[in-house]
């Protein structure tokens, strides 16, 4: 079980087809201090080690998801690695015994080795800003920079932000600069999938430590918890200053309780197409959900709602709004109608939690929403 789970953690991070048929290997090094486990494919890399009693020390190369799928599958006893006459690598568990081709050592790319400036974050809070903000960095490969999570460094915060260009997601969490903390900001735009499977690999450690490493076109990023360690590449490019798009807070504003307008907002655009906006009408005591669908299909339901402000009526796409209801984490949700100078462009929304309908909750999340034209 020890060897599986260490197995499983290093292929996770390798990508499902890669070019590089070398790159779909783990790298295994038996030593005196254990057995290390490693997968890097250029961009990302995981490492972990784990106690092993070594009576013959050596490296090996043998593919990750067949390696994986075996561990998963073996009987609950010690399992044995070693290499046969012919070179291949034969692992036996119990009475089962699987014999697999190994792959050459030495064409393997070299393991990013990690040194720089680092601090520490909470695993729980950073494992859930991780789920509360990279869901909102773009999918589409045209524009790079926007599919990752740009994190920035000061003085006693550590920031993760995140952008497709129709919404912004951000949350605070507290950073451990220890003694080499400064308050010149540093900032790393990590891949959003790779940070995903960070958080949820990281998710229950104590604390993780991050280090900033590399300089030029090789700028890396590495995550430490216990003994594992994932490393990053960084996306070159500058992440857009959306920081500047969230408004001063505004007093026109409506609280909801969070699970009752997500279960209504699934009902309701269900007869939608996929892009179509849902109409939202806040009024005093509620608000009311239209949509007209193909084929003649619609939907309206209403929720209870505590509007402060004058009536507004707006499209939302639906998706983005379920996304963010499911990240605010909290019982009730303010959403926070934003002034423009331009009269001809639709304001943003603004979504934070509230812990009650008249407490605001924490500061620490904020999700900045583009309304959508709607047809008259």
């Amino acid at each position: 079980d020890v060897f599986s789970e260490a197995v499983s953690f290093v292929v996770k991070l390798l990508p499902q087809r890669n070019p590089q048929p070398i790159l779909a290997g783990v790298l295994i090094e038996a030593s005196e201090s254990g057995l290390s486990l490693a997968a890097f494919d250029y961009e990302a890399s995981a490492r972990t080690t784990i106690e092993a009693t070594v009576d013959d020390p050596g490296t090996i190369l043998v593919h990750g998801r067949l390696l994986s799928e075996i561990a998963s599958r073996l009987p609950n006893a010690p399992i044995q690695v070693e290499v046969d006459d012919d070179g291949g690598i034969v692992l036996t568990c119990g009475s089962a015994r699987f014999t697999l081709a190994s792959m050459p050592v030495q064409e393997y790319p070299a393991i990013p080795e990690v040194s720089g400036d680092t601090g520490l974050v909470p695993a729980e809070d950073f494992a859930t800003a991780i789920a509360q903000v990279a869901f909102a960095a773009s999918r589409d490969d045209v524009t790079p920079v926007l599919t990752g999570v740009q994190l920035e460094v000061s003085g006693t915060r550590l920031s993760l932000v995140a952008t497709d260009r129709y919404r912004v997601a951000l949350r605070d969490i507290p950073w451990d600069g220890g003694s080499t903390a400064t308050d010149e900001p540093t900032t790393a735009l990590v891949p959003a999938r790779t940070l995903t499977e960070v958080g949820k690999t990281f998710a229950h450690g104590g604390d993780i430590s991050i280090a900033f490493s590399g300089s030029g076109d090789r700028e890396i990023i590495a995550f430490t918890a216990g003994n594992k360690t994932v490393t990053s590449l960084l996306i070159k490019g500058n992440f857009p200053p959306v920081r500047r798009l969230f408004p001063e807070q505004t007093e026109h504003h409506a609280v909801l309780n969070t699970a009752e307008l997500a279960e209504a907002v699934r009902r309701v655009s269900l007869v939608l197409d996929r892009s179509a906006p849902l109409r939202f009408t806040f009024t005093t005591d509620s608000v009311s959900m239209d949509a007209s669908g193909t084929e003649q299909a619609r939907a309206s339901e209403s929720v209870d709602a505590n509007l402060v402000g004058d009536d507004v009526t707006l499209g939302l796409n639906p998706q983005y709004l379920l996304e963010s209801l499911g990240a605010v984490k909290s019982e009730f949700v303010r959403i926070t109608f934003t002034s423009s100078d331009n009269a001809n462009k639709l304001s943003p929304v603004l979504i934070t939690p509230q812990t009650s309908v008249d407490k605001d909750g924490a500061e620490s999340f904020k999700y900045l929403l583009q309304p959508n034209l709607l047809l008259r």
